[in-house]
């Protein structure tokens, strides 16, 4: 059986440093910190009271108000990131809705919709009153739901939930939908809105993010060896995945190729990755295999990298093993010290990063820099600080979540 091939028409991003795919970049492209004090609750209890919030949102100007009061913050932002990805495709009635999908990533879902109402029941008298909405806000597979009703997509339709992975996860099954003719076109992405009470509180229990509070635009610093943890993050990113010769039969946009997936575990630790990065060694492995390339074809690596000091470690380490001497002919860069982590959202976003690398030729750069870290190898090009000009033809992006779940995914400067 011959695969299809697979190319990407269109994009939508909703992120900490740009409400469109154009901003987006501007923002990546420049090295700007989306990281800020905490504006949407009182922090000023919490160990860490900042973020990387979305600026500048207003759910009324994409919603009437009695629909936005329907759909959590994690499905607002999906359907608006969508919603540019498929204005930014040209996808139209003309195009058979049967044959058109949605796979959408989200590792957490409505979290501010269950802290809300299980708050509210809590200090009440013990009456069960819940609003009617509380289940159909919350669930995770909801912003899939809402974005092919708005435009009757009746092709295949879930959410991915692999916590951090989630919206990579969600471009490789896309991906395979597509090849393997179960598809033509297919919306993706991934979303989250977890800067809330819980998402803070939570994250702190673990020992897992940033406590910058003095310095919050620079606490995101994948890399660096005054790291502290990761800056939590939120909002979308969308991608339209289309068969070639469907995308060029409707005289379609071309961003990229997408040319592999793969996928692992670590089979090792509930939160930490695997010290010697085996997991992501085996990740990697496999999207170049199901590419068919070999590792010295690629150019840049948009990394998990979330700035703790284990993960980003252990990335590197398997970067080498994986790359070899052409480890030192890379780009590497982690686009999360400027968005900080949208968990799972995150791998969307970066593969947007990826695909407009290869685009404009610019490798955007891992910010916040100051001091090596004695354990991780000085030749590298980490692209600190600055971002580089470089002609890439192939980039890998990386994300890997709690529970040991891996990802990697390959885009290539189309050709046809």
């Amino acid at each position: 059986m011959s695969l299809r091939r697979v190319v990407v028409t269109g994009l939508g991003a909703l992120t900490p440093i740009g409400n469109s795919v154009a901003e987006y970049w501007d923002g990546l492209s420049r090295g700007v910190s989306g990281a800020a004090p905490i504006q949407r609750f009182d922090a000023s209890k919490f160990k860490t009271r900042f973020a990387c919030e979305v600026k500048g949102y207003n759910s009324e100007d994409h919603f009437e108000r009695k629909e936005g009061r329907k759909l959590d913050l994690f499905s607002q932002f999906a359907v608006v990131a969508a919603d540019q990805a498929v204005l930014d495709a040209g996808i139209t009635d003309a195009i058979d809705h049967d044959r058109i999908g949605v796979i959408w990533g989200s590792g957490i879902g409505g979290l501010r919709t269950f802290q809300e109402e299980c708050v509210a029941f809590a200090k009440g008298d013990g009456t069960p009153r819940f609003n009617p909405f509380f289940i159909p806000k919350m669930i995770a597979d909801i912003a899939s739901g809402h974005i092919s009703m708005k435009y009757g997509f009746r092709g295949p339709n879930f959410v991915t939930v692999s916590a951090c992975a989630s919206s990579s996860n969600s471009i490789i099954d896309s991906f395979n939908y597509i090849r393997l003719g179960m598809a033509d076109v297919m919306v993706t992405g991934g979303s989250e809105a977890a800067v809330t009470e819980a998402g803070i509180g939570g994250f702190n229990a673990l020992k897992a993010l940033s406590e910058r509070n003095d310095s919050a635009e620079t606490a995101s610093r994948p890399f660096d060896k005054e790291r502290d943890g990761f800056v939590l993050g939120e909002g979308a990113g969308a991608l339209i995945l289309e068969a070639l010769e469907h995308a060029q039969a409707r005289g379609a946009k071309i961003y990229a190729e997408i040319i592999g997936g793969g996928m692992s575990a670590d089979a090792y630790h509930l939160t930490a990755p695997h010290p010697e990065g085996k997991g992501v060694i085996l990740v990697m492995n496999n999207a170049l295999r199901d590419a068919k390339i070999t590792p010295e074809e690629v150019d840049y690596i948009n990394v998990h990298g979330t700035s703790t000091p284990l993960g980003d470690i252990a990335e590197v380490k398997a970067i080498q093993h994986v790359f070899g001497e052409h480890a030192y002919n890379l780009n590497i860069s982690s686009t999360k010290s400027m968005t900080g982590h949208l968990l799972g959202g995150a791998g969307a976003i970066e593969a947007i990063a990826a695909i407009l690398a290869i685009q404009n030729g610019v490798i955007p750069p891992t910010i916040n820099h100051t001091t090596d870290d004695p354990e991780l190898d000085s030749r590298l090009n980490f692209t600190f600080n600055v971002a580089q000009k470089r002609d890439v033809n192939v980039a890998l992006s990386n994300t890997f979540g709690f529970g040991g779940h891996n990802t990697s995914v390959l885009f290539r400067k189309f050709r046809d």
